[in-house]
């Protein structure tokens, strides 16, 4: 019986992973319905692992009623409302606690969002933010923005492909006030930090809505 159960948890967890990848790489576009019937015969599982891999999509926010999530203006504000109180704070902290040798991460992460192929800014990016909520040391501002990522992932691409303007440079700025122990203007420079990405999402969520 309990080799059943770790056959279902595998497939379960593998069938979550497929449909993620999906959704992130964008082979799954935002307003596709699922259906559970064609993913089990795709997948080569039953429909109980397709539903335990729909449960945790939902609970990341990247399926809304069985349809792949196609974020509103509402929606991206609401995201980037809790990122701002969540990550300012966080970058305040790190101005006081932060370690050297996370100091150093969080220039290497600029160095690649630099010089770095997309996909290496990409994982730049995450990093350098990962590496200052860290920093909080407050494990439910972890674990909320844990849980947010996989759609944080999306609003990143965007803000990456299409090249925001200023976005290195900016991470330059929080990296010096971090490192020079300035908590309010780390706090500060986060928040517009992050509200310039939101404004940026909404204008090519805008632009893209009407083409």
């Amino acid at each position: 019986m309990s080799q059943g159960i770790k056959n279902s948890r595998t497939a379960s967890h593998q069938a979550y992973e497929v449909m993620r990848d999906r959704i992130l790489n964008g082979d799954l576009p935002s307003g596709t319905k699922i259906v559970e019937e064609r993913l089990a015969q795709e997948l080569g599982c039953s429909r109980t692992p397709i539903r335990e891999a729909l449960r945790q999509l939902e609970y990341e926010g990247l399926i809304v009623n069985k349809k792949i999530v196609q974020p509103t203006e509402k929606d991206l504000r609401n995201l980037f409302q809790v990122r701002i109180l969540l990550e300012g704070f966080s970058s305040q902290t790190a101005a006081i606690y932060l370690p050297e040798k996370e100091l150093d991460l969080l220039s290497q992460c600029i160095r690649i969002g630099r010089e770095g192929t997309t996909e290496e800014v990409m994982k730049a990016n995450e990093r350098f933010h990962e590496i200052i909520v860290q920093a909080s040391g407050n494990s439910q501002i972890v674990d909320i923005l844990n849980r947010m990522q996989s759609i944080i992932y999306l609003f990143r691409k965007t803000v990456v492909l299409h090249k925001r303007p200023h976005l290195i440079e900016e991470h330059q700025k929080i990296y010096e006030a971090i490192k020079a122990r300035d908590s309010q203007a780390a706090k500060l420079l986060m928040e517009t930090h992050l509200q310039a990405d939101l404004d940026f999402c909404l204008h090519i969520l805008g632009r893209t809505n009407y083409e």
